[in-house]
């Protein structure tokens, strides 16, 4: 192993992860936080998001933000952050001989935030905003419809930068509140990767995070089932290509089954010689591309399927990957493709070993919901995974009443999208 992996909690709860890779030339410092648009109400809609804005105005110790920012790229860096539905985090590489900068700048940054320009920063948000809207202001996002639908009236379907009305409204006393609850001792995690020592990070993390306030881990309610499907959902918008996804419910990281699921992902999109791929883009020409993806929260997960294409296409698109979906359900892999997948799997998270945010994102940030397996762990249990597993796993997921398709585009064509994906011809049943 190229590296050593050290996981400190400090007297305060707050928990350090440290990956010492003494052959690399860089470090990278991220600290992830358990709060996103999950940890908010319909009212607070976006707060997470906006105070992740707020933390670039300056903080106590560095309030021009110029200077607070030239400091980090003069060792290097380049402070960045990023808001997600069940997590956020802050990062930036730097030289490893200035770790010591960079801590102290994103520790300020995050314990003695200035909150300044808040109504600067309110017009900036909705104007980011507007990448997800058409011009009447209807939610085009793919992946927001989709998640309204799979996680009906829950905060997963929220949207992380909120919705126009939220972020409007929102109050310097709610970003206060917001802070006070997430930005606590029990639901941090520094982390510190690349060419750097342990002993040294603990020492910066206790004198620049000293002043985080102690508390608690956040929860989230669990998400109900989705409801049974196959079920379409359209929004008709004037594009040139008709957008879509295909999502089927799965389960979390540390479930059994997801070993399987990650080389049915394999299986389906790892190159232009895997199932979907090749069937769809390269020798029918139905698509530019297409995309599988896995998506996991701590207590659930999302097989997503995602492709556009001309309006008149999109029902042979959707016919062609259920009929693909169908035969990794109705028969078994072969052992080449079977072992191909394996050793990919291991391949390229022998190559996460020489990237420091890998390193970080696997280990720091997992250790916000559970402690994290090593890499060999994770291979081995693929490894593991049988053809027959790998069948069974996918007549569990792929079932027609787990199948929600979501499509933005022109209305041509879309009656004969919706047949394909109310038959879902092809996909067993859960029942089966």
């Amino acid at each position: 192993m190229s590296f050593t992996y050290h996981r400190d909690e400090l007297p305060s709860g707050l928990r350090v992860v440290t990956i010492e890779t003494p052959h690399l030339h860089t470090a990278l410092l991220a600290v992830y936080v358990r709060t996103g648009s999950r940890h908010e109400t319909a009212a607070s809609n976006g707060v997470s998001h906006f105070l992740e804005h707020l933390f670039f105005r300056g903080s106590e110790g560095f309030p021009d933000t110029v200077r607070m920012n030239a400091a980090v790229e003069e060792v290097g860096g380049n402070l960045n952050g990023v808001t997600t539905r069940d997590h956020g985090y802050y990062y930036t590489p730097l030289h490893p001989a200035h770790l010591d900068v960079g801590m102290e700048i994103v520790g300020d940054m995050l314990t003695r935030p200035r909150l300044t320009d808040m109504e600067v920063e309110r017009q900036i948000i909705l104007e980011e905003m507007l990448d997800e809207v058409d011009e009447r202001g209807r939610d085009i996002d793919i992946d927001n419809l989709s998640k309204r639908v799979l996680f009906p009236e829950h905060p997963l379907a929220f949207k992380i930068a909120g919705t126009r009305e939220s972020v409007s409204r929102l109050t310097l006393e709610q970003v206060r509140e917001h802070l006070a609850s997430h930005y606590v001792t029990g639901n941090l995690v520094v982390t510190a990767a690349g060419r750097v020592k342990r002993d040294e990070v603990l020492a910066l993390v206790e004198k620049h995070f000293a002043r985080l306030p102690r508390g608690p881990a956040s929860t989230e309610t669990p998400p109900p089932l989705t409801p049974a499907g196959p079920s379409f959902h359209f929004i008709s918008h004037d594009e040139s290509q008709t957008e879509f996804r295909l999502s089927f419910r799965t389960v979390p990281e540390h479930h059994e089954d997801w070993p399987a699921l990650q080389l049915i992902r394999r299986f389906l999109d790892d190159g232009l010689s895997s199932r979907l791929p090749f069937e769809i883009v390269e020798k029918r020409g139905l698509a530019y591309s297409v995309h599988a993806s896995l998506e996991a929260f701590h207590d659930t997960g999302i097989f997503e399927i995602e492709a556009a294409s001309a309006p008149d296409r999109a029902s042979k698109v959707v016919s062609e990957t259920l009929r693909v979906l169908g035969e990794l359900c109705g028969q078994e892999v072969g052992e080449e493709e079977l072992m191909r997948a394996k050793r990919r799997h291991r391949m390229l998270l022998e190559f996460s070993q020489d990237a420091p945010g890998e390193l970080a994102g696997w280990f720091g940030g997992t250790e916000l919901f559970r402690r994290p397996e090593s890499f060999s762990q994770r291979a081995d249990l693929v490894d593991a995974t049988s053809a027959a597993k790998v069948q069974e796993v996918a007549r569990r997921y792929f079932a027609r009443d787990n199948l929600t398709v979501v499509a933005v585009g022109q209305r041509k064509g879309i009656k004969a999208l919706e047949r394909v994906a109310q038959e879902a011809e092809g996909l067993p049943s859960s029942q089966d």
